[in-house]
């Protein structure tokens, strides 16, 4: 029996589902191949990811959200039936109940069109959750006591930042700048400053190999290729972490400003518990290497790193199925009373 109850972590960069009771069973970049001659969908993630920069000018490989948003609508309706009927087999015969977080700084109009695409794909009731609730819940914090938490959600999108109290968000931050700013900081420093062009897997790659938010103790070297800006022609290089950590240091200034503001406008008790409990951060921009000392030097606070960062949203929102929330809310509150 299939269960009809499934989480799913809708990001820009990829797609976790949760189905209740098995845990996560699919995790798969959120891109969809497209022939734009007949219209239809040719391949949809590992598959399609795979093709992104490779495709002739007839085929398509597009990423349907953009800065932890729709960009576009019916790829991704398409793009999330294919998800969710690859997770549960009966679907056709039973449209499921689905809980899929979004972004904190979304408007009601973004909400809708999440809420329509899932519907479209044939899901029967949605639930929303913000996607720093979901990560809080998912790293395993105590989100419904009266007490301060801090969570830092680095994605590929979107980096949220949340005060979390009392099953609820004190105060937040959204900041678009995340994995796919990052990515695009190093495709420019590159061309800035060997006038080569190198494509978004590449510099991804880069960013994963040897970049780093603080100075390491061995510096390393990767050799990339790309096309020379001044003559057309095939070229190689050799970048070192060194020249990616100055790359990264304008859109990481970015996110560590966020930190600071939601701190600052943080009420003075949540802050006392933030500096006892200390700041989580969640997300695959928590796999950059030297993160949380960078956080913890411009804070001056704790910082952890969760133990299964890209894993805490999907895990978040599996929580979430069945009115699990609420009863442990009420919980909660009965043992605070």
């Amino acid at each position: 029996m299939f269960s009809r109850e499934i989480g799913i972590d809708l990001g820009t960069a990829n797609t976790l589902v949760f189905l209740k009771g098995k845990g996560i069973v699919m995790r798969e970049p959120s891109v969809v191949a497209i022939d734009s001659k007949t219209n239809t969908i040719l391949a949809v993630g590992n598959r399609a990811k795979e093709m992104i920069g490779r495709t002739p000018g007839s085929i398509m490989a597009v990423r349907p959200l953009k800065d932890g948003v729709i960009a576009d609508f019916e790829i991704t309706a398409a793009m999330l039936k294919y998800f969710i009927s690859k997770s549960v087999r009966s679907v056709f015969f039973s449209r499921p109940k689905v809980v899929i977080c979004v972004p904190s700084g979304v408007t009601e109009v973004e909400k809708r069109a999440v809420c329509d695409a899932a519907k479209q794909a044939g899901v029967g009731v949605v639930t929303l959750i913000e996607e720093p609730m979901a990560a809080a819940m998912g790293v395993g914090l105590s989100v419904y006591k009266p007490s301060g938490n801090m969570i830092v959600d680095i994605g590929g999108g979107t980096s949220e930042v949340a005060v979390i109290s009392l099953g609820g968000i004190v105060t937040s931050a959204s900041q678009r700048v995340a994995g796919d700013k990052f990515d695009e900081a190093i495709i420019s420093y590159i061309r800035r400053k060997y006038s080569l062009l190198i494509g978004r897997c590449t510099a991804e790659n880069l960013k994963i190999k040897i970049g780093s938010a603080v100075p390491c103790e061995e510096e390393e070297e990767v050799l990339i290729k790309g096309r020379n800006l001044l003559d057309g022609l095939p070229k190689d290089i050799t970048v070192s972490s060194k020249e990616v950590r100055e790359a990264l240091a304008e859109p990481l200034k970015h996110v560590v400003e966020a930190i600071k503001t939601t701190l600052q406008n943080t009420p003075p008790e949540l802050s006392a518990d933030i500096i006892d409990h200390g700041i989580f951060i969640s997300g695959g921009g928590a796999l950059l290497r030297g993160i949380d000392s960078l956080i913890s030097q411009a804070t001056n606070m704790p910082v952890y790193i969760a133990e299964n960062p890209l894993d805490c949203v999907a895990v978040g929102t599996g929580k979430c199925l069945g009115g699990t929330t609420v009863k442990e809310f009420k919980k909660a509150l009965e043992k605070n009373r």
